[in-house]
């Protein structure tokens, strides 16, 4: 009888101040497309064959970041989950950066 319980998930936070939510797009920004604008600094300055090893390389490299971000600060019970890089970048700010605002809307309710 003790053990029949449903476990609640958490949500995904939602981020007040424009100071957050900009942080989160920043994050979001970075995690998207920082690898095409690295491969196309690589192929302006060097060759294009040298930009897609390096954008084959980025794809990893963003890959392992993007993992270790998301395993950070999302709940152990929901990793399994798939979260897009907007969502990993909510968690992130609202645990990590943004963390005094959820604490007083906790104080709040």
């Amino acid at each position: 009888m003790e053990n029949d319980f449903i476990e609640m998930m958490e949500p995904t936070p939602k981020l007040l101040s424009k100071k957050c939510k900009l942080i989160s797009f920043l994050i979001r920004i970075f995690l998207q497309f920082s690898i095409y604008i690295i491969a196309l600094i690589v192929w302006l300055i060097y060759d294009y064959f040298i930009a897609i090893a390096t954008l084959l390389l980025s794809f990893i490299i963003m890959g392992i970041l993007r993992s270790k971000i998301r395993n950070s600060v999302i709940p152990s019970k929901q990793r399994e989950f798939q979260y897009s890089d907007q969502g990993i970048a909510d968690w992130y700010t609202a645990k990590e950066i943004c963390n005094d605002e959820l604490e007083q809307k906790l104080e709040k309710i």
